[in-house]
């Protein structure tokens, strides 16, 4: 015969059910606070503004409702925890009789939900939910009516997520761009995008007002930035590869990221900087790849232990690995830094570059440091600005000029120059004090220091500029000569210039497999050139061949050994850096 607990341990035993759940929702609140993360149902009045949900779509309906689904409440959301634990004392009878209703053979009647995507909000049966879950249960019945959004929603998602949404649909809203790019990919991971993309669009949109002539619309606005703007510099994060370097975001978190870091670096730098540009540096500074963390643990301990006199720079080839991988751009020097002193005689560097730049489309960004604002603000100043803006003007050539208040100590200057390099694929600089014939006078040379740290070629620049007709190059089957020779290779190709190799056989350094070797690279890049194999003393080989040829560029890689073995034993740089009338252009 079966046996029928007495109702009141029934009752009982459901009170002692509901005070476990209270406990739980209690410990299920602290959880959240301690983990920074939310436990509250969402509030479906909030929910339906924010993303913007429309009116109900077609007839309620009777279907059973995952309960893991429902995500909130339409008037009780404060009454229970994400997952509808009890939050308040005052319902324990209610809670209690459900469950015991639960339990026997009648069950309870379906509860009324509103749904958004593929989350439910409960209208009518907070506590029938909550004894359900309570009780195991995967599924409830449900009357469920249906409400549209243009942004789905998530049973997952958190209240980031719901902020993300909430975005996105009111840049919906105001930018149709669901409309006029049905198939647009914008999605993000981080609050905070979708009003930074919202400016954009804003400036955009004035900027084409003032060309057209005409007030444009923002829709129109967006549609014309998603096609020229937002595409491009996908294009861009897809041929980098940098999905590979920050896995858990989206393009459109990259393309934002880009962005403001690119107005960022506008702002501190003083000039242009163009998003490919901006699209390398990120992941170097802030993936967290192992490899790229290793690098960069490296290279700060480099600069805490090594003395600028003494560091060494950047691996040979880096810069042009980095600059050229998933590139589709053709042009080597795209931008070029020229730092300008006080002496009449540093413009020569101005004029030098002008004559790259013609030849290649670059911009010129030039460089002036002062020692305090009052310096920067001064008639001479704004004199070697404007002078600055009118010579690239005149050469029809892009320049601007960023004027940096500094300690001006030469070393603190060459630290200044070798960061700002970093965002460009060339230094052009006068030199007028290059490195002495003694060790002490190398060890103090400006330009040397520059040499050695400055993650770019080097165009050392004398007293007055050449046209640059033909070139001498000083091959020695060194990693830094490689990438001289690939220098000298682009320019004979891309600017038709012609090209003479010189290799001084010397001891065991410099052999006949050497000088073939660079006939079989240069063959490969398709390539002719005059080759010369002599012995003797480096420096003195390579001016006479010069003179001999009329050369007016010597192309050749920086400093071969350890900086301190340089300073000792002397180099063949510093030689030509000392006795040649031409410009030079040193590779690393």
């Amino acid at each position: 015969m079966l046996e029928v607990e007495p109702v009141g341990n029934q009752f009982n035993n459901a009170l002692q059910e509901f005070r476990r759940a209270r406990l739980l929702g209690d410990l299920e609140q602290l959880r959240a606070r301690l983990t920074g993360r939310t436990a509250e149902l969402l509030s479906y009045e909030d929910v339906r503004r924010m993303l913007h949900a429309g009116s109900a779509v077609g007839k309620r309906e009777l279907r059973d409702v995952p309960l893991s689904a429902i995500v909130g409440s339409v008037g009780r959301y404060k009454d229970f925890t994400r997952n509808f634990l009890p939050l308040q004392d005052g319902t324990a009878s209610r809670w209690a009789n459900l469950q015991m209703r639960a339990s026997g053979l009648a069950g309870f009647p379906p509860i009324e939900v509103y749904q958004v995507g593929d989350a439910y909000f409960v209208h009518d049966g907070n506590h029938r939910v909550s004894v359900a879950r309570q009780m195991g249960a995967d599924h409830i019945e449900a009357y469920v009516t249906r409400f549209e959004s243009k942004v789905p929603l998530s049973p997952d998602d958190d209240l980031d997520d719901l902020i993300i949404k909430a975005e996105y649909a009111d840049f919906l809203a105001l930018t149709r761009l669901d409309q006029s790019r049905p198939d647009h990919d914008l999605l993000v991971t981080t609050p905070g995008r979708y009003p930074l993309i919202t400016a954009q669009i804003e400036a955009h949109r004035e900027r084409l007002s003032e060309e057209s002539g005409r007030k444009i619309s923002i829709p129109e606005a967006t549609t014309h930035w998603y096609d020229t703007v937002y595409l491009p510099t996908v294009q861009v994060i897809r041929d980098r590869g940098m999905l590979r370097d920050f896995p858990n975001r989206t393009q459109a978190d990259l393309y934002a990221w880009i962005h403001k870091y690119r107005e960022e670096l506008i702002d501190a730098l003083g000039w242009e900087v163009d998003p490919e540009t901006v699209a390398i540096d990120l992941p170097q500074r802030f993936s967290p790849r192992a490899d790229r963390r290793i690098a960069r643990l490296g290279e700060r301990l480099r600069s805490v232990f090594t003395p600028n006199l003494l560091e060494s720079g950047p691996a040979p080839g880096e810069w042009r690995r980095t600059r050229m991988a998933g590139s589709a751009e053709t042009r080597l020097f795209r931008n070029i830094l020229v730092p300008i002193g006080l002496q009449e005689s540093d413009w020569a560097a101005l004029d030098q570059a002008l004559v790259i730049a013609r030849r290649e489309g670059s911009t010129l960004h030039g460089l002036h440091i002062v020692r305090n604002e009052r310096a920067a603000e001064s008639p001479r100043v704004r004199r070697w600005r404007d002078r600055f803006q009118e010579t690239c003007n005149a050469a029809n050539v892009l320049g601007e000029m960023a004027v940096v208040v500094a300690s001006t100590d030469m070393s603190s200057i060459m630290g200044i120059i070798s960061e700002r390099a970093r965002w460009v694929d060339l230094v052009a600089i006068r030199v007028d004090r290059p490195p002495g014939a003694q060790p002490l006078a190398r060890l103090g040379s400006s330009i040397s220091m520059l040499l050695r740290r400055c993650p770019r070629p080097v165009l050392t620049v004398p007293e007055h500029h050449y046209p640059i007709e033909r070139a001498i190059l000083a091959y020695d089957g060194s990693p830094k000569a490689d990438e001289a020779l690939y220098v000298c290779a682009y320019l004979t190709g891309r600017w038709q210039l012609p090209l003479t190799v010189v290799s001084v056989l010397e001891g065991n350094s410099v052999d006949d497999e050497t000088v073939a070797r660079a006939k079989t690279q240069l063959a490969q890049y398709e390539v002719d050139a005059d080759f010369v194999c002599e012995r003797g003393e480096v420096a003195s080989i390579l001016l006479e061949v010069a003179a001999r040829g009329n050369c007016d560029l010597f192309v050749m890689g920086g400093y071969g050994f350890s900086p301190l073995l340089e300073v000792v034993l002397g180099s063949t740089v510093d030689e030509i850096l000392r006795t040649a009338a031409t410009p030079v252009l040193v590779c690393r």
